[in-house]
């Protein structure tokens, strides 16, 4: 089993989860975040006052799956997620040691 982390742009989640519907994805965790990477934020100008916003808003994913799964759902966050500019996000793939669903007692596979 692996954790598949995204860090996308906010406006992007909608195109994400539709793209991950069709592959048996039952659930995932959302999660409003800021950062900066290469683009190490942006001017704005509020109220005739400019100013600088270090950590741009970002929208992180986790969605847990099944080995089998990993390069399908990769591919369809990266497809969807995608604007061709800067600032588009990162995935991060992690490997997942045990997962128990608390309701049933289920474990690892049948847990997800």
């Amino acid at each position: 089993m692996k954790l598949i982390v995204a860090i996308i742009k906010p406006f992007k989640l909608d195109e994400v989860r539709e793209a991950l519907t069709p592959l048996g994805i039952q659930g995932l965790t959302v999660s409003e975040v800021k950062g900066f990477g290469r683009q190490k934020g942006q001017t704005e100008i509020y109220r005739g006052a400019e100013y600088v916003v270090n950590f741009l808003p970002k929208v992180k994913l986790e969605v847990a799956v099944n080995d089998d799964l990993v390069s399908r759902v990769l591919e369809a966050i990266q497809q969807s997620a995608k604007t061709g500019k800067i600032g588009d996000g990162k995935i991060f793939v992690f490997d997942i040691e045990k997962t128990v669903r608390i309701r049933t007692g289920e474990t690892d596979g049948e847990a997800l």
